[in-house]
């Protein structure tokens, strides 16, 4: 007996096809439902007993070294922009703070403009690799703008800001947009057998694992990005410091289309945000008293080019857009690491070959070590005593945990300023460059923090967007996510105003409150969800 994929009746979707096509129940070498090729089963097998993760295949692999190039090429350049702006373009602190949040803003603002192109035109491979090209494009012109001769004629600000602005903000987020759920596509949906009886590999956890991996190699990029361009700044140029991740992303993107035949490529859906809107406007013009969820009006639906999982997976967007309303202030203190924890350092005491901006390098280096640890060791561990963390769980923990470490960069801000010989750096003979006696390493302790939080929260955040919506979604809710950082960024935008000394004191004090606060108000809005996502099926339409 064959068991068919939920969705229109005798349809055969596209991950099915995937993944082995139809399933067949009779044929029980495997165990019950599983193909005779040992592929994946959608429901899970009668005789489990416990579901581990799987192995990441060589495509998927692709596509996260290529995402290791693209991170490098990020933030080894965004790193040095907050000293770069201040050293050679002569801009204020709070001008360098503010050029630094509309980066940010214009690298997620353009999210949703790449998943659209995506899902409704050209897929997720072409879309990424044409806004690479474009990102490509930027570095290079970024290169030449930041040379003596760009600078001696006057075209550095206008030269970062084209190249910056236009050309690698929209290629950042055409690409973040779909690069971490087309990885997760790579995934077979569904539970395979182990050498082990009644032990079965669940995709759930594999993905759980691919997208831990992903942003593990994220930080791997960004430590090595980190660690190199600003040293090559500061002894040779900011042309040759640039021209590093130019280098990089090009064989990252070598890397990413060298895997073009073997990637599982889902076809673009058409016009999905209307279909979305017309499944909407349905739901409301049937909407039934005792209905538990107002588009169930929906459901049942004929003559409709949707179905009932569409009309659920839309559902569970919805509510994971709830979730993400909360992400932006957790945004706006995440960001702080690329702009006011720089100039912080900038005040203190520091060994002459070390460049203030490097110790970004911490965040990554955490993130590079914990990953694996979490992955291997405290997940496996949690699980085996019956207490795996749900998604809420998770991302609350993750904003508890960057509250604290704020807590900390608040109470070294205020001992920074009660330490001479500068102390706030109000007086009116302050030398350009001038410190307080006190150690640039108590900075550690925050970066680090922010490093675990991520694990926990932004981790999560991706995955979650990807788990919750239908195959046609998966784009654009990835792109919502990280829209939420386009949110942080304006907060910052809006703060910098604030970002010279002593101000900035009390912004940091303003974002840990609100987000300390705001953090007990989650977990009482969304807690359980965890207890219905425990029981949620996978999509795999």
């Amino acid at each position: 007996m064959a068991t068919q994929l939920k969705g229109r009746p005798g349809s055969t979707s596209s991950q099915e096809k995937a993944i082995g096509g139809v399933y067949d129940d009779s044929y029980d070498e495997f165990g019950p439902g599983v193909t005779k090729d040992g592929s994946n089963v959608i429901e899970a097998p009668a005789d489990m007993i416990r579901a581990v993760p799987g192995k990441l295949s060589v495509w998927t692999m692709l596509v996260v070294v290529m995402e290791l190039c693209e991170r490098f090429a990020y933030y080894g350049a965004s790193l040095m922009f907050s000293i770069y702006l201040q050293k050679i373009l002569l801009q204020s602190k709070p001008q360098a703070v503010a050029l630094n949040r509309v980066n940010q803003f214009m690298s997620y603002a353009t999210t949703i403009l790449g998943a659209v192109i995506a899902d409704q035109w050209l897929g997720k491979f072409k879309t990424i690799l044409i806004f690479a090209s474009l990102y490509l494009v930027g570095l290079i012109l970024l290169t030449i703008s930041s040379a003596d001769f760009s600078i001696d004629g006057g075209f550095g600000l206008a030269g970062f800001c084209i190249s910056v602005f236009a050309f690698i903000g929209f290629g950042t987020g055409g690409i973040k947009s779909n690069v971490s759920s087309f990885m997760a596509e790579q995934i077979p949906l569904g539970y395979r057998p182990t050498k082990t009886p009644g032990v079965y590999e669940d995709s759930k956890l594999t993905i759980e694992r691919g997208f831990r991996y992903f942003y593990w190699s994220i930080n791997l990029g960004a430590f090595i990005g980190q660690l190199i361009c600003p040293q090559v700044a500061k002894n040779k140029s900011y042309a040759m410091a640039f021209m590093i991740p130019a280098i990089v992303f090009f064989v990252g993107i070598v890397v990413f289309v060298a895997g073009s035949k073997r990637y599982i490529k889902k076809k673009p859906q058409g016009t999905v945000l209307t279909k979305v809107w017309r499944c909407m406007r349905y739901a409301r013009k049937n909407k039934k008293e005792g209905q538990a969820h107002w588009l169930d009006g929906a459901l049942g639906a004929e003559n409709v080019e949707w179905n009932d999982e569409f009309v659920i997976g839309l559902q569970r967007s919805l509510r994971a857009c709830k979730v993400f309303l909360f992400y932006p202030l957790y945004w706006a203190l995440y960001n702080n690491m690329s702009d006011n924890f720089i100039n912080q350092g900038l005040t203190m005491k520091r060994p002459g070959w070390l460049s203030v901006d490097q110790l970004n390098v911490v965040n990554s280096l955490v993130l590079v070590i914990s990953i694996p640890i979490f992955d291997n060791f405290v997940f496996p561990l949690l699980r085996r005593c019956g207490l795996r963390m749900g998604p809420i769980a998770r991302i609350t923990t993750g904003f508890v945990i960057v509250v604290c470490g704020f807590i900390y960069v608040t109470v070294l801000q205020k001992i920074i300023y009660t330490k001479g010989p500068y102390y706030d750096f109000t007086g009116p003979d302050v030398p350009v460059g001038a410190t307080n006696d006190i150690s640039v390493w108590f900075q550690i302790v925050p970066y680090a923090a922010v490093a675990i939080s991520e694990i926990f929260a932004s981790v999560t955040g991706l995955e979650f967007a990807f788990s919750q919506a239908p195959a046609e979604l998966k784009s654009v809710l990835t792109a919502v996510f990280l829209f939420t950082n386009c949110g942080g960024a304006l907060i910052g935008l809006i703060l910098a105003i604030w970002g010279g000394d002593p101000q900035v004191l009390y912004v940091f004090a303003a974002e840990t409150a609100v987000l300390g606060v705001m953090s007990v108000v989650f977990y009482f809005c969304f807690r359980h969800y965890d207890v219905a996502l425990a029981e949620q099926e996978q999509f795999h339409s």
